[in-house]
């Protein structure tokens, strides 16, 4: 079987590489960018993808919705560090087919992609659990470190990404990547809907 990885990230890349080459016989694609495994699989056959969430150049939510309506046979399973509820039902609602938290141990991952071969949700024991938690006014306020509090604080003050990073004196791509993850984690379309989300759940004084 062909299975692609798909993370910007070069330990956790190296990492289920080494995982996958020690323990199964599958053909291993790595691709650090969302858009690279979409061009790919229109030319080649991947039975499955595993997809981080948060990549440089744009949402996996996005991506597995691409992924699926070009290659509806490829089973999507998100491997990530979002834990938010809402974050989960929406890649599954976008056609994917599991949810693993990067801190799963080498043999969950492993079964989780069995389970998914075999027709089942490829969930990870945490992901399991948080599904079945009952969501509270139908959004789960996400964790957000105190970096991204001062960012969304400042977003909220109507400041640019250029303006956030020379008053925080952080790189300007440490601000965009803030921002991507704060829409995710918020599962917001645009800033606009970040800020209004995060002013009715009080986190923004």
């Amino acid at each position: 079987m062909k299975l692609a990885i798909v993370d910007d990230h070069p330990m956790i890349l190296e990492g289920l590489k080494s995982l996958f080459l020690q323990h199964t016989n599958y053909t291993i694609f790595s691709f650090t960018k969302g858009a690279a495994i979409v061009d790919f699989i229109q030319e080649n056959e991947i039975d499955i993808v595993l997809l981080d969430i948060v990549l440089s150049d744009g949402s996996g939510l996005d991506f597995c919705k691409t992924i699926k309506q070009k290659s509806p046979q490829t089973i999507v399973i998100a491997i990530s560090n979002q834990a938010e509820r809402s974050i989960i039902f929406r890649f599954l609602e976008n056609g994917g087919n599991g949810y693993i938290l990067k801190n799963a141990d080498a043999e969950e991952i492993i079964k989780c992609i069995e389970n998914s071969i075999n027709g089942d949700l490829a969930l990870s024991r945490e992901v399991h659990e948080i599904m079945l938690k009952p969501a509270i006014n139908n959004f789960e306020v996400p964790r957000i470190t105190k970096r991204e509090q001062q960012i969304l604080q400042a977003i909220a003050q109507g400041f640019t990404s250029a303006e956030i990073a020379e008053k925080l004196f952080i790189s300007i791509v440490t601000v965009e990547t803030h921002r991507r993850n704060l829409l995710q984690k918020f599962a917001a379309k645009n800033m606009i809907e970040l800020v209004r989300i995060a002013t009715e759940n009080n986190l923004i004084i």
